[in-house]
């Protein structure tokens, strides 16, 4: 007879080395885009020790601006944040017709 283990991790969010759900995906994009640029400078003639150092500074930088918005932010937090910046300050009224046709 087969011994199942239990999955004890659902609906939990991803997590791969403390980078918690979409970040891991804003690191993986950001890395493909410095593979890219990596590639434009080496094949616009730049020596390849100033493309490697340069590509090594700005992923250094990747790494600890996408750790730094996980722990800040959250699995959910950088959305709910982005979404803020969008409610207005405050609502204007000229008539109070608004209230008065509310259906109860």
């Amino acid at each position: 007879m087969p011994v199942y283990q239990i999955n004890k991790g659902i609906n939990k969010p991803i997590e791969f080395k403390g980078l918690k759900a979409q970040y891991i995906g804003y690191l993986a994009a950001g890395l493909v885009a410095l593979l890219f640029f990596f590639a434009v400078l080496y094949i616009s003639g730049l020596p390849i020790v100033i493309c490697i150092i340069l590509i090594g500074a700005l992923g250094g930088i990747l790494f600890f601006q996408v750790f730094k918005l996980s722990h800040k932010y959250g699995q959910h937090g950088l959305m709910k944040y982005t979404a803020k910046r969008y409610l207005p300050g405050y609502l204007k009224f000229n008539s109070r017709q608004v209230f008065t046709r509310l259906i109860r």
